[in-house]
Parts: C-alpha cells; sequence; structure tokens
C-alpha cells in the first residue's frame, strides 16, 4: 500500500466506521498518547525495564496505531504525505549527505 493509498483508506474507513475525524487536538493528543505506548514498548524490549504480567512487545501494533492517526492529522489538514515526505528526503539529502558520512562517532561501535 503507498502512502497515498494509504490517507485514501484511513478516509473511507473514517466515513464509513469512525462517524468523523476527531478534531485536530484531540488526534494530536491522540498521537502523543500512542507515541507514548511505543516507547513503553521500547522500554522494556530494548532498555532496562520489564514487561508487566500481560503486556506484549507489540512494537508493529504500536507503530501502526502512530501511523494510523499521523494519517488522520494529514488527511484534515489537507497535507499528502507523499509529496512531504518527497521534500524531507530532499532536505535531508541536501543537508546530510556528507555530514553522516563524515561523522566519526557513527562509525564507532556502540559501546
Amino acid at each position: 500500500m503507498s502512502i497515498e493509498e494509504a490517507q485514501e483508506s484511513v478516509d473511507q474507513w473514517i466515513k464509513k466506521y469512525g462517524v468523523r475525524y476527531f478534531n485536530e487536538l484531540t488526534n494530536m493528543a491522540c498521537l502523543t498518547e500512542e507515541v507514548g505506548e511505543l516507547a513503553r514498548v521500547i522500554a522494556r524490549k530494548y532498555g532496562e525495564q520489564s514487561f508487566k504480567p500481560g503486556e506484549k512487545p507489540n512494537l508493529g501494533e504500536e507503530m501502526a496505531d502512530i501511523l494510523w492517526v499521523l494519517i488522520c492529522l494529514a488527511n484534515q489538514t489537507g497535507v499528502n504525505l507523499t509529496e512531504e515526505l518527497q521534500k524531507s528526503f530532499d532536505k535531508k539529502t541536501k543537508r546530510d549527505s556528507e555530514r553522516h558520512l563524515n561523522n566519526e562517532k557513527l562509525r564507532k561501535e556502540n559501546k
């Protein structure tokens, strides 16, 4: 599924099952909540915390939840994520094409 198709699919789902989009502020709060849920899983899977009984290492699910809400925000604010992602690639390539290659910190193994 392309990003454009994902934006259209989310829009169709909202129209069919969701009644309407939550307002932008509510969706921003939901996005923040979903990022926190991903952070919790990462802290337990890769960090020093352990999973509580019943918790699962559901990284993909949490990432998909973030993507869903981000697409909702894009749709309701008229942002074409395909175009914006391409602009981001262009900006990063222009700005960072040499910077990371020349960063000695990235060449060292993590200790």
